[in-house]
């Protein structure tokens, strides 16, 4: 039997990681820190270590310099989670069999994999194409899924809702389950299921504090089988913020909005960082890093009509060695897509002369599959479902940040690059 030694501070980060490999018979042993895992490491000499970088009691690169003087321990390989790594300690990584530096927040499926190559021993997980995301307004939880339902990414939702609870200080919050252009075939009905236990054990016990929105008719047809059937289900936003807040159709802004004090991202309350990443590694299928993305020579198109959110793009990324090209509306941008190749859009989606979605049904008519990042003050719900229907599978909230444009592009390019 393969054993695998997990250290870190975060039960988040351990459970799930412990849970799943055991589910394919490897012996999991837990270092609660870095003294305890170093004892662990000595007494036990696993097959893997995989280790966090931030430990308590015992620093991690202390616990590489033992485990390298060690001759029982020093050929075991090491995989290091990390948000950041000093480039100074890279160097003694290595010597000290650091097979692997992964960022955080985790990508769970390239851990595994990673994993399942080092053991030898074939770790499969759940391929089916979803999105998964979530935020705090408030004490109010959004989670929207897109595209399917997968078992993986339902599973860690209840590490990934354990972390936002804690982060954002929740203890009960009201939560917004979104469900948009799903593929619901009959495999998917446990996942479903599943995914409703998880946020009832997880973040809200009570159904009447939860809402479901979807417009799928498979879905609303199955909920009232299932022992979730108390659960309203909307199939419009203002009926599911009246089911759930009470706010009636009349609060919200024209053409169907909701007001963007609703549905903006708060700011977390305690220090920390996300760990879990909901996304899957076949989404982000080379790795690069930051500063070789963004030192490459792309060709970038900022799409908006508001100057300020133009101004704001371009100078987030203006030390960088793209090529910014800025459009007033969707009609400039498509009469210079005839002759550019561009490697990333940012794209509003509510523009004058030719909007946003005009451009998106024009590229899919044209079968022209480019990488684009849509723009929306997240109160358009209904648009962004509409969006994803048309085949984008990456948003940004506004008002944007810039952390979260330089994340998001680095995600998109790592892919392209």
């Amino acid at each position: 039997m393969k054993k695998v030694l997990i250290i870190g501070d975060s039960s988040l980060f351990r459970n799930y990681l412990g849970d799943k490999l055991s589910q394919y018979g490897i012996e999991v042993s837990i270092g609660l820190n870095g003294f305890d895992g170093f004892l662990k490491m000595r007494r036990e000499v696993p097959d893997l270590i995989i280790m966090d970088y931030m430990l308590s009691r015992k620093s991690s690169m202390e616990v590489l310099s033992d485990k390298k003087e060690n001759k029982n321990t020093a050929p075991i390989p090491v995989i290091m989670i990390a948000t950041k790594v000093d480039q100074r300690n890279v160097v003694e990584m290595a010597s000290a069999n650091v097979k692997k530096i992964l960022s955080k927040p985790i990508n769970m499926d390239g851990l595994l994999k990673t994993v399942s190559e080092f053991i030898g021993i074939e770790i499969k997980v759940d391929d089916t194409p979803c999105i998964i995301e979530s935020h705090f307004n408030e004490e109010m939880l959004f989670i929207e899924i897109a595209q399917g339902l997968n078992a993986e990414k339902v599973e860690l939702l209840k590490f990934k809702l354990t972390e936002l609870l804690h982060l954002y200080d929740v203890k009960s919050p009201r939560i917004l389950l979104m469900m948009t252009n799903i593929d619901f075939p009959e495999n998917a009905r446990p996942k479903l299921r599943r995914l409703l236990e998880i946020i009832q054990e997880s973040a809200q016990a009570d159904t009447r504090m939860i809402q479901i929105l979807t417009s799928i008719s498979k879905i609303i047809s199955y909920l009232p089988l299932t022992d979730f059937s108390d659960i309203p289900v909307a199939d419009n936003l203002p009926e599911a913020m009246d089911n759930l807040l009470g706010i009636k159709p009349d609060e919200f802004a024209h053409d169907g909005v909701v007001h963007d004090k609703l549905l903006t991202a708060s700011s977390q309350k305690k220090e920390g960082v996300e760990t879990v990443n909901m996304g899957h590694e076949q989404e982000n299928r080379k790795e690069a890093s930051a500063d070789s993305i963004f030192q490459s020579k792309a060709v970038v198109a900022i799409v908006d009509d508001d100057l300020v959110i133009r101004e704001l793009i371009k100078t987030v990324f203006s030390e960088t060695a793209w090529d910014l090209r800025t459009f007033q509306n969707g009609k400039e941008f498509l009469v210079a897509e005839k002759s550019i190749q561009f490697d990333l859009i940012f794209l509003d989606l509510m523009m004058p002369e030719v909007t946003g979605f005009q451009v998106l049904e024009y590229l899919k008519k044209e079968k022209k599959q480019l990488p684009i990042v849509v723009l929306s003050a997240l109160s358009q719900k209904e648009t962004i479902s509409k969006a994803i229907g048309l085949g984008i599978k990456s948003y940004m909230i506004k008002p944007l940040n810039p952390a979260g444009l330089q994340k998001k592009s680095v995600e998109i390019l790592s892919s392209t690059f």
